[in-house]
């Protein structure tokens, strides 16, 4: 199952920006090891913001809500970490189930 993730990421003024940094170079390495594994079909930073976006392939909602749970930035700081998740469809089923739908 694939799902389009955004994390918007905050710290308070007691973390700063270098510890925050710390936690997110630490966080960039699980990602891009995830990428690496297949489980993280692409990743992007959005320019000028604290938040990143993320699609990922799962097999299951419970292994999706696992992974999240053990990421180093929501062990870390999760309080500071909204994550927004959405389930996706590929487009090609969707197309072919409007062609289907079509002839009815």
């Amino acid at each position: 199952m694939l799902y389009k993730i955004d994390f918007t990421v905050e710290y308070d003024a007691e973390m700063g920006q270098q510890g925050l940094f710390a936690i997110w170079a630490e966080e960039a390495g699980a990602a891009l090891g995830a990428k690496e594994a297949g489980v993280v079909v692409d990743l992007w930073k959005v320019v000028g913001e604290r938040k990143v976006l993320a699609i990922v392939d799962v097999e299951t909602p419970d292994m999706l809500d696992q992974i999240m749970f053990d990421l180093p930035i929501m062990q870390k700081m999760g309080q500071h970490v909204q994550a927004d998740v959405k389930s996706l469809r590929r487009y090609e089923d969707f197309a072919a189930d409007v062609k289907e739908r079509l002839g009815r």
